[in-house]
């Protein structure tokens, strides 16, 4: 079955933290969530405006997705690649996906300069995700399997072999299984199942 782990696991934080950063007078508030949807993402941004509306700033980045293929960096006012950026730089260097974090200024009266800002906006998003647990999620692919009744042992027992979770079942004449399976392992189970005289969709 071959050794698919690079592409089957990816990190992410399983629960939120806060951090902070003060610098010339001027107090970071940073925090860093879960997230699986950019409509989650809108929302808690939303919200934290909402919470903490008389800061000046509200900067966040995130990535999403396995291998982090969406993302965003904004900087909400502060000048341009001086809060997104770094704070997507330690999400990049910490190799972390499904995260937002969000990093709130309150202004100390100091203009702190661009490599002030880069400097703080990077250790306030540092702070809250240095107390983040780690995780690894499991990127799986949902697979349909659809076979004749007499075959039902075998293809059951394929699905326990590849570590298949089954999320829907359906025995008739003909039967339909819908299973969660490792990215990786797919394309082998979707050749044994056929060779067991399976229908496959992916």
């Amino acid at each position: 079955m071959g050794d698919n782990t690079a592409i089957d696991t990816y990190k992410s934080i399983s629960s939120t933290a806060t951090g902070s950063y003060r610098e010339l007078g001027s107090r970071f508030l940073s925090f860093a969530w879960p997230v699986s949807s950019e409509t989650e993402v809108r929302e808690i941004v939303a919200n934290v405006k909402k919470e903490y509306f008389d800061a000046r700033h509200h900067c966040y980045a995130y990535r999403l997705g396995p291998e982090g293929e969406a993302w965003r960096a904004n900087d909400d006012g502060e000048p341009s690649s001086t809060a997104g950026k770094p704070i997507l730089g330690q999400l990049l260097s910490r190799e972390i996906s499904d995260v937002l974090t969000v990093v709130v200024r309150y202004f100390g009266g100091t203009k702190l300069g661009v490599p002030g800002l880069i400097r703080a906006y990077r250790a306030a998003a540092s702070d809250a995700l240095d107390k983040c647990e780690i995780i690894t999620k499991v990127c799986t692919v949902p697979v349909i399997v659809t076979f004749p009744y007499p075959g039902t042992d075998q293809i059951l027992r394929l699905a326990r072999e590849y570590g298949a979770v089954i999320m829907e079942q359906n025995y008739d004449n003909l039967c339909r299984l819908k299973l969660e399976l490792k990215r990786g392992l797919a394309k082998d189970f979707t050749r044994d199942a056929r060779e067991a005289g399976a229908e496959i969709t992916i």
